[in-house]
């Protein structure tokens, strides 16, 4: 059955968009050919109601050329390996702490379990990450995907897509050690041990097989971090361990980086992950729907996924908050309860309104002072701050290229570099900046 399962796949990758080959059939597996009935295992319940649904049709096409007319194809909800029959209606996730082996004297991941590949929605905006990390799972130790960096905005899926390689890895090969943090646990684990005059820091990861790290862009004019980090990758790259990396934007973008770390993050394999589209944004509204045990007319799915465009964090924020709305009332979920939910949020008209006139006003606000002011020449620090914060968020809330922001400020392209760049560089240290950003962005979508 597997060589007619290999063949089926064959076809189907022919006959359907290569994401939704990857999100609908790759992970499956041919569990019965016997007279006319097939049956086909699948991972959860989204993928099965979509392959009973929409892609139905693929698979009996797929089957016909390769000489077989199916009566019936039926989908359960099963292991690839053991074939397990699951429950049709409940997604039942499997308990793997029975089957591993006694790994007590490893240390912590640090890895979210629920992170695996079997729950990441692939699409246009993903897929080249999500074949890297996959890569890196069936081939450990090739030297082309290491360093893995991956980059790319705010709650687009990073964090979900390290994690499952870390997970993977460790799901094929359950003896290797594997390590996941945040630049900012690393920074502070380091300072702590300088602090305390402790010697063995070095060790702690320089030992490891896997080394994942997330938020690399806070490491930003960390000197003696960025020396002791540049030693720990030199160690393990040098002792065959696989780096993965994440951050918010390209090493060569990142301010108060090193030449010699950027060197290190650029020799491997850098992919960046895009905005999902329309039809990705669906997927993954269905398939966090599915999960929930609740079923979203598609109408209410659609809008949704029109309503957010921004990342997969405010989606599911959305979705949540009106199932939570729904079960409250009793009622079905629907447009007509999903409006005021996406109004009273501000996503939705947060997007339409906002320009760069808005931000550089609510900026001059936030800070009590002018828009003459925040415009003008003055050069005192009270003025000059809040015009390189108004600056930074025309960056990067607005993706305004440095010479439109020099525009609105009327000043030269070179200076909105610095502007943006410095603030991005204080960002990593004074914790300070950081809330007033994180509030001021809050009050530029009210």
């Amino acid at each position: 059955m597997f060589d007619l399962w290999q063949s089926v796949l064959s076809a189907l990758e022919q006959s359907v968009p290569s994401a939704s080959f990857d999100v609908f059939f790759k992970h499956n597996s041919l569990s019965q050919n016997r007279d006319g009935r097939i049956i086909i295992s699948v991972p959860n319940i989204f993928i099965k109601k979509n392959l009973e649904g929409k892609y139905n049709k693929y698979l009996v096409e797929a089957f016909k050329r390769n000489g077989i007319t199916p009566e019936i194809i039926e989908f359960i909800i099963g292991n690839k390996k053991d074939d397990t029959v699951k429950s049709n209606r409940t997604v039942v996730i499997k308990d793997t702490a029975k089957n591993k082996p006694n790994t007590s004297t490893k240390p912590p991941t640090g890895l979210n379990e629920r992170y695996r590949f079997s729950n990441f929605i692939v699409g246009s905006n993903n897929d080249l990450a999500h074949s890297a990390c996959e890569h890196i799972v069936e081939n450990f130790g090739d030297t082309r995907y290491n360093p893995l960096f991956i980059y790319g905005g705010v709650g687009l899926g990073k964090t979900h897509l390290i994690q499952a390689a870390g997970n993977g890895l460790l799901e094929k090969t359950p003896s290797l050690k594997v390590s996941y943090i945040t630049i900012e646990t690393f920074y502070r684990e380091f300072v702590d041990f300088m602090r305390k005059k402790l010697s063995g820091f070095s060790d702690k990861y320089r030992d490891l097989d896997v080394l994942i790290i997330d938020d690399m862009q806070f490491i930003s004019g960390k000197e003696k971090s960025q020396e002791e980090f540049f030693h720990t990758f030199n160690a393990l790259y040098q002792n065959g361990g696989q780096i993965i990396l994440s951050a918010d934007r390209h090493p060569s973008e990142i301010a108060g980086l090193t030449d010699r770390l950027r060197t290190r993050f650029e020799q491997g394999l850098s992919i960046d992950i895009q905005m999902p589209d329309f039809e990705t944004r669906c997927a993954i509204l269905e398939a966090k729907s599915s999960f929930a045990g609740v079923e979203v007319p598609r109408d209410v799915i659609e809008y949704l996924a029109n309503s957010i465009k921004t990342n997969i964090r405010e989606l599911e924020g959305a979705l949540n908050k009106m199932i939570a709305y729904c079960e409250m009332r009793g009622t079905q979920p629907n447009i007509n309860d999903l409006v005021p939910i996406i109004n009273n949020s501000g996503k939705k008209a947060r997007r339409q309104a906002m320009s760069p006139k808005v931000i550089i006003e609510k900026t001059a606000k936030y800070y009590s002072i002018t828009l003459t002011e925040i415009c003008g020449k003055n050069r005192s620090k009270n003025i000059v701050e809040p015009r390189q914060i108004a600056m930074y968020l025309l960056r990067h809330e607005l993706d305004l290229s440095f010479p439109k922001i020099a525009v609105e400020f009327e000043r030269d392209w070179t200076t909105a570099i610095h502007a943006v760049q410095k603030i991005e560089k204080n960002l990593a240290v004074d914790f300070s900046l950081r809330d007033q950003i994180s509030q001021l962005r809050e009050q530029l979508y009210v």
